[in-house]
């Protein structure tokens, strides 16, 4: 078999290039290689691979997730317990919850509709929730700054561009791109052709 490779990812970083291929055995068993290749002084490229089997999957994806998990808690580690918790309450204190009723978008919306939104009220409202330390209003500013502040700059990001934003995960993308198709397929049977001037100047 010439090419076993069904699917691939790859990223570049300080020289390096690591690549993550899902391939299929001559026994048509699944497995995935890692690898890394670096150029060394002489010029050529020095690749190191490992292969992970189909049967390993899930056992690896679980020691991977409480790997991570265990590092996100590696500088909190005096912390008891107790001390996490509190540090939790308190950050859920200071939420979208602690504010006047009428400041939170569910019930801005419901009181004055909406037209009384703000672009990034209306965009929490899809994400749902923020972080710890961010509101989902917080969050969803600074995506929109990502967008140069307008709405139809959205369209320019993808799961990639959305999912970079501590706190935004598939799903939460995932609802603001659906979000946009929505708006574009809504708005496509009223948008109006060019005139042929138009069409001219713009190269058409």
């Amino acid at each position: 078999m010439e090419n076993n490779i069904l699917l691939s990812e790859s990223f570049s970083r300080s020289g390096r290039h690591y690549y993550l291929d899902f391939r299929v055995a001559r026994n048509n068993a699944h497995y995935i290689t890692l690898s890394r290749s670096q150029q060394q002084p002489e010029g050529a490229y020095l690749r190191q691979t490992i292969s992970l089997f189909q049967e390993d999957f899930e056992a690896f994806v679980q020691a991977f997730s409480n790997l991570i998990n265990s590092a996100a808690y590696l500088d909190r580690q005096q912390e008891s317990v107790q001390d996490m918790y509190r540090a939790a309450r308190d950050g859920r204190a200071r939420g979208i919850k602690s504010w006047a009723p009428e400041m939170r978008p569910r019930e801005k919306m419901l009181a004055w509709g909406c037209p009384a939104m703000s672009g990034a009220e209306l965009l929490a409202m899809l994400i749902g929730s923020g972080t710890p330390n961010e509101t989902a209003v917080s969050l969803a500013e600074r995506i929109l700054a990502r967008a140069e502040g307008k709405l139809h700059g959205l369209l320019k990001l993808g799961h990639a561009e959305l999912c970079r934003f501590p706190g935004m995960g598939l799903a939460k993308a995932s609802a603001i791109l659906a979000a946009m198709e929505l708006a574009r397929r809504i708005y496509a049977p009223f948008a109006l052709p060019l005139p042929a001037a138009d069409l001219k100047d713009a190269g058409a």
